[in-house]
């Protein structure tokens, strides 16, 4: 079987003292990462890195290992500071990087003092500002002494931070970036620190199981319904379900936006997981808040052999929001010919969704999707775009396969020649029903 470049490298590691110089040149370079296409190649490459990193933390002394990742973080963070990460491979790539760096923290165990240097510098030595470390995962390998170490450090650094930046003061600060740039840069970097501070101040009131602690740092005012959501979630994950339910329903009753919407989601899951018995009904009281496609679909998977009392309902709701309509019968209900029917008597008005129910219902009635396929090639050539063309091409040519041997099949000829006559001065047109074939 032949091995991959990576299993070679592994065996390279393990077999040889230079461990750094095999993973290291993975994550750095001098190469310019400001074309996407370079960066999007050289973060497959970090992940190459990060793969021999792992089977390493199994085979390797692990604080030799976590030496070497430490270094990877610091020079995968240059990299990044430089490249055109559009697509996220080398953000991810120093993600898993910082997680496997905790986990070997656990492993290694290193002096509680380097290990807390280390997080302080990563998070406030003003690198980098867009990625954060979570403590709790460090909780084990700092232990008592470490974590108060931690905190004491902490600590100093709040009480260099300045009072937060908010409103009249914050427009006055980004007037002062040209007449006094020390002050203004100063005042930013304070912000960060407190972002990077309440953030630690939330992950340690985890750490600590402390309830209150958990409702002050993450719930804060109370006025944004993501906090109160932010509050379920960490008091899901230290176990406490009952208080953790409670504050799921207050961020889905705060408003009717779309983190309440999230927020009912993440309600439903912990009922279902916890509370089964009051799923359903849970889920009508989403869908009477926020009759969606989505939210009907919830509904009729939780209600089960109850759903015809409530189909009616549900049906006669989404009737004044076609789409919604159509999409729930066709993707919830599997019913093709309702979502067919629904989408002519609602007067649906959505191209996307009319192409993929048109698609769907080829097999029920080849010739009826006709019409549809004929106003979707229409509204395609509005606009002039060789994308468009080539579409409206391809379907026109699905259309003369599908009227061939019917009496539409003239119809779709005629249609294909009124087009040629019409766009006869688009020649990008004109070539892309050629090579269609739409002779």
């Amino acid at each position: 079987m032949q091995r991959t470049v990576v299993e070679g490298m592994i065996d390279l590691v393990t077999d040889t003292p230079g461990f750094a110089d095999v993973v290291l040149p993975l994550i750095r370079t001098r190469s310019d990462l400001h074309r996407w296409s370079a960066a999007n190649a050289h973060g497959r490459q970090m992940v190459e890195a990060i793969a021999i990193l792992q089977d390493a933390a199994d085979t390797e002394d692990p604080a030799k290992v976590l030496t070497v990742t430490q270094k990877a973080i610091a020079s995968a963070v240059k990299v990044i500071l430089r490249a055109d990460d559009s697509s996220g491979i080398i953000g991810d790539a120093i993600r898993g990087l910082l997680t496997l760096h905790a986990e070997l923290a656990l492993k290694a165990r290193p002096p509680a003092s380097k290990l807390v240097a280390w997080m302080i510098k990563f998070q406030f030595d003003g690198e980098q500002d867009f990625f954060e470390i979570d403590p709790a995962a460090y909780a084990s390998a700092l232990g008592e002494k470490g974590l108060a170490l931690y905190r004491e450090n902490l600590a100093e650094i709040a009480g260099r931070v300045g009072p937060e930046v908010t409103g009249e003061q914050e427009r006055k600060v980004y007037d002062q970036r040209f007449t006094d740039r020390e002050g203004s840069e100063r005042s930013l970097n304070d912000r960060h620190a407190k972002f990077v501070l309440d953030w630690n101040a939330q992950r340690l009131a985890v750490v600590d199981r402390d309830v209150e602690a958990i409702i002050a740092t993450h719930a804060r005012d109370r006025k944004v319904a993501a906090w109160l959501q932010d509050t379920t979630e960490a008091l899901e994950e230290i176990g406490e379900i009952d208080l953790a339910i409670d504050w799921a329903k207050q961020a889905t009753d705060f408003d009717r936006g779309h983190q309440s919407v999230k927020a009912a989601g993440y309600w439903c899951k912990l009922l279902a997981e916890h509370r089964p018995d009051e799923l359903f009904a849970a889920r009508l009281e989403v869908f009477r808040r926020w009759p969606t496609s989505v939210s009907a679909g919830e509904l009729h998977r939780a209600a089960a052999d109850r759903w015809e009392d409530y189909r009616d309902e549900v049906m006669a709701t989404l009737e004044g929001r076609p789409r919604e309509a159509v999409s729930f019968a066709l993707h919830s209900l599997n019913d093709l010919v309702l979502a067919w029917k629904l989408a002519h008597l609602l007067a649906l008005d959505e191209s996307a969704l009319w192409d993929h129910l048109a698609k769907a219902y080829e097999k029920v009635d080849p010739v009826a999707v006709l019409p549809i396929y004929t106003s979707l090639v229409l509204e395609e050539l509005q606009v002039a775009d060789a994308q468009r063309y080539r579409s409206a091409a391809r379907r026109l040519a699905r259309m003369r396969k599908l009227a061939d041997g019917t009496d539409k099949a003239a119809e779709v000829d005629d249609l294909i020649a009124e087009l040629r006559e019409t766009h006869r001065r688009r020649p990008r047109l004109q070539q892309e029903f050629d090579r269609a074939r739409l002779l």
